[in-house]
């Protein structure tokens, strides 16, 4: 382990939304010293985002979280793509978890923090930061607590900070994008009459209605207005919003009671760079967009599942700096594609009648499996795979299946192998090229080599393979079939060990 002698914390995690919990839990596997500092001081109750998706869920099931938010918590097999009437398959998904699981954020956020304060993480609540500054040793941010103002010295900061983020601006990175053309009007409120009240959503003449129960007293309801906008700044009143449900909707349904007014936009922007220097950004503080589709929180936790062992590897001393540079390369593009698909859902609602007839193409296009299923990979997030350098494998990249496997102790899933935040090496088909590579590895290196854990398994999923390296993310590395030479199979093994859980002086290489 590096000195620590000059520094407060390892990382300092500004912003303590799901993501930012996420993080802090993910260094703590990795024994990394981590602060969230959030100068909220109590979780906000208002809940814009509340659904995972089978990635999400997938990647929690690997760290053992997946009960904790399955239980009491509904789910359903169901979603929508622009509000059209054929509705996205979930069940079509080649997934242990395919299907969307209504977590509230508020509630979400909650369970994480749980798990990161058991893992050990500080977490600070109250604790607002207003100034970050980095050198090339290190990062500090200026921080305003109950008690007065203080200053943290850390070796990494991580803007979790939403979509205004002062480290973001603090570390000059640029966010280009689209500024908002569509505004939505969202409350919780009471209806005067909830079993007559619509039902998902609906499209009119002037834009679009969602509607949907929260709990046996309250409704979800946003109104998205292609017309008029909304000044910058202001506060959306119940008077507003129920004009507004009159003007889409034809009726303000008896609205009142709100427990929570907010509006938002159709507003893109993606951060030019997720890294710069010691500093970094995850989720709304690197990619906003309009929040259809239930992906921006799923998107903002699948930068966290990548970041959080890639700065571990490095400040535990077996990584170098340029494993680092891999986490802007693999999370930009699907912040790309989501940015894409929510304009291109945004356009499919537009209330004009010249669209009507491209959304009826496109409902029926929707009845087909393969299109279906295509869209709710895309939604899901399932369709992620990484481009990374290694001979090529068709698993190479993508996310490891819960494959099922046995060992000499038992019959176990993957998941529970990736639940310690270590790679695992699986050996499948008892080749010596397979251990003489890990052994070989092992003996190289300085320490505790315990960050990879090699299985040998059979498994009668995939007869095929012979081996497969899994990254702590889930992610495969490295695998090769029972048909690859001896020769191959401990040069792809040996490439793919020293590229990505190597030593400082063979690791960060794997990415393109």
């Amino acid at each position: 382990m590096p000195d620590t002698q000059d520094f407060d914390f390892d990382v300092l995690i500004v912003g303590g939304g799901p993501v930012g919990m996420l993080l802090a839990s993910e260094l703590r596997l990795a024994r990394v010293r981590t602060t969230v500092l959030e100068r909220l001081s109590e979780r906000t109750p208002h809940s814009k985002a509340f659904g995972l998706h089978a990635r999400s869920l997938e990647s929690l099931d690997r760290r053992g979280l997946v009960e904790s938010f399955r239980d009491g918590a509904r789910s359903w097999n169901n979603g929508h793509f622009a509000g059209l009437d054929v509705w996205v398959d979930f069940a079509l998904l080649d997934s242990a978890h395919n299907y969307a699981l209504l977590s509230e954020q508020t509630r979400t956020e909650r369970l994480l923090e749980e798990r990161a304060l058991e893992s050990g993480a500080d977490i600070r609540r109250g604790h607002e930061v207003t100034a970050v500054r980095q050198d090339e040793n290190g990062a500090e941010a200026d921080v305003t607590g109950p008690d007065g103002a203080y200053t943290l010295r850390a070796r990494y900061v991580v803007g979790t900070d939403g979509g205004h983020s002062l480290v973001r601006k603090s570390a000059g990175i640029g966010f280009p994008g689209t500024g908002g053309r569509v505004t939505a009007r969202l409350a919780d409120v009471v209806l005067a009459d909830r079993e007559k009240a619509p039902m998902g959503m609906e499209r009119t003449d002037r834009g679009l209605l969602f509607c949907v129960p929260l709990d046996d007293t309250y409704h979800r309801v946003a109104t998205f207005d292609f017309e008029e906008g909304k000044e910058a700044g202001s506060e959306l009143t119940l008077a507003e919003f129920t004009a507004s449900l009159r003007e889409i909707w034809g009726d303000d349904l008896g609205a009142s009671e709100p427990r929570w007014l907010s509006w938002f936009t159709d507003s893109a922007r993606q951060a030019e760079r997720y890294r710069e220097g010691r500093v970094f950004l995850a989720g709304d503080a690197a990619h906003t967009h309009f929040p259809v589709g239930g992906q921006g929180v799923n998107l903002g936790l699948q930068d966290a599942f990548n970041l959080g062992w890639k700065l571990a590897a490095v400040i535990n001393g077996w990584a170098a700096e340029g494993l680092l540079d891999t986490y802007d390369r693999e999370r930009q593009e699907p912040a790309r594609n989501v940015i894409s698909n929510t304009r291109a859902q945004i356009a499919l609602m537009n209330p004009d009648p010249y669209v009507t007839q491209l959304r009826e193409l496109f409902q029926d296009l929707m009845t087909k499996d393969q299109v279906n299923r295509h869209v709710a990979e895309m939604l899901s997030g399932v369709r992620v795979r990484y481009d990374l350098e290694g001979a090529e494998h068709r698993l190479l990249g993508d996310f490891a299946r819960d494959l099922t496997l046995e060992t000499a102790e038992g019959t176990e899933t993957l998941p529970v192998f990736l639940r310690g935040g270590d790679f695992v090496l699986l050996d499948l088909a008892g080749n010596p090229a397979v251990s003489e590579v890990f052994d070989k590895w092992a003996a190289q290196q300085e320490g505790d080599v315990d960050r990879v854990r090699r299985v040998v398994a059979a498994c009668e999923e995939e007869p095929e393979l012979a081996g497969v390296l899994v990254r702590p993310d889930g992610y495969v590395a490295w695998a090769a079939d029972r048909s690859a030479t001896a020769d191959e199979i401990a040069e792809g093994l040996h490439t793919a060990l020293n590229a990505w859980a190597g030593t400082a002086e063979t690791t960060g290489r794997g990415g393109r």
